[in-house]
């Protein structure tokens, strides 16, 4: 597959020059300096400065984690401050579409909407697993990118990875391959396979095994040549000061989350089991995520009577695919007890 970026991104990007921030012009952060270019407040109080815009200190211990380079990384307010960049790079308002699969991650369906991009839907199999003779069928000279959610969510299954596979070879568009439960799963990551498709975009989180949803960092993952277009429509300060501080510190100690995981993983399967021994549940879903989602006799019902318990769980009854499934995260030891306990003392 011949595989050309410049024609992908759209126009205004290419020739694009980007806002260059003071902090871009001079980085260095020595005492020893008068800064006097940024236009600060100069008393310091720990945030007076702006914060470094392309976050090489916290980009430098994620490139060691994920084995990747620092420059094949984006960080975004979120992954989808993430997934709203690869929108706006690539897809031109009221002319491109994109393709998803649902039940899916809903964000996708949003931000086509928001950046007025076509969306066509492909769904999953009964197995939430890929169609891929009606996704081939569907793309057409207008598709622009295709989304997948893997491991996805709401259905917690990993794509076949040989789908996948045929999808980057036979499609000369983006592929973004969401990865936000990748932790949870035996996959291997995507990211390792950057250098055999240009075509590739992979998303990744610290809201989710990390811990770290309130601080809102997401993370891109592709070629050099993606992400220097990327680096040119996105705000030049998305990461504040706080936030690279924070994840600093809590990447210094991931080993325990890494611990937390395996308790999680742990905990999943318990759930799993004695999920299957609740009278009104019809069937529990593998899953590769942090979440089981689960087929009840009346998920309205079920949903009301576990929030009078004191429990709150998402219910996913209008997403396709999933009539009377509800969406329980898996919790803490004692929290998974009281969610067993809650569903157990509910009337059939």
């Amino acid at each position: 597959m011949s595989f050309d970026l410049n024609s992908l991104l759209r126009t205004y990007v290419v020739g694009l020059q980007p806002y260059t921030s003071a902090r871009d012009e001079f980085d260095t952060q020595t005492e020893s300096y008068v800064y006097l270019d940024a236009n600060e407040n100069p008393y310091p109080n720990g945030v007076n400065r702006y914060p470094d815009p392309q976050q090489k200190e916290l980009k430098k211990i994620l490139a060691q984690k994920l084995e990747v380079g620092a420059d094949q990384l984006l960080l975004g307010n979120g992954s989808d401050e993430v997934l709203d960049l690869v929108f706006r790079a690539f897809c031109e308002p009221n002319q491109d579409e994109i393709l998803i699969m649902p039940p899916t991650y809903g964000m996708y369906k949003v931000l086509a909407e928001i950046n007025q991009i076509t969306l066509n839907k492909v769904p999953l199999d009964i197995d939430f697993q890929i169609d891929m003779k009606s996704l081939f069928k569907a793309i057409n000279p207008k598709t622009k990118a295709i989304f997948l959610c893997s491991p996805n969510n709401p259905s917690g299954n990993s794509f076949q990875p040989n789908d996948i596979e045929d999808l980057l070879k036979a499609f000369n568009g983006i592929v973004v391959i969401d990865e936000a439960y990748i932790d949870f799963s035996e996959q291997n990551s995507w990211a390792t396979r950057l250098d055999d498709f240009p075509n590739l975009i992979v998303s990744r989180t610290l809201s989710k095994a990390y811990g770290m949803a309130g601080l809102r960092l997401g993370i891109c993952i592709a070629s050099r040549e993606i992400i220097s277009a990327l680096n040119k429509i996105k705000p030049p300060y998305n990461i504040n000061t706080l936030t690279q501080e924070r994840a600093l510190e809590e990447l210094a100690q991931s080993d325990n989350y890494m611990k937390q995981v395996d308790i999680l993983l742990e905990e999943r399967s318990i759930l799993s089991k004695k999920l299957q021994s609740i009278g009104f549940v019809e069937y529990v879903y593998p899953s590769d995520a942090n979440f089981l989602l689960v087929r009840v006799d009346n998920a309205d019902v079920r949903y009301s009577q576990l929030i009078q318990a004191g429990v709150v769980v998402r219910n996913r009854s209008k997403e396709y695919g999933c009539v009377n499934c509800l969406r329980f995260t898996v919790g803490t030891p004692e929290e998974n007890k009281k969610l067993i306990q809650s569903l157990s003392n509910i009337d059939l």
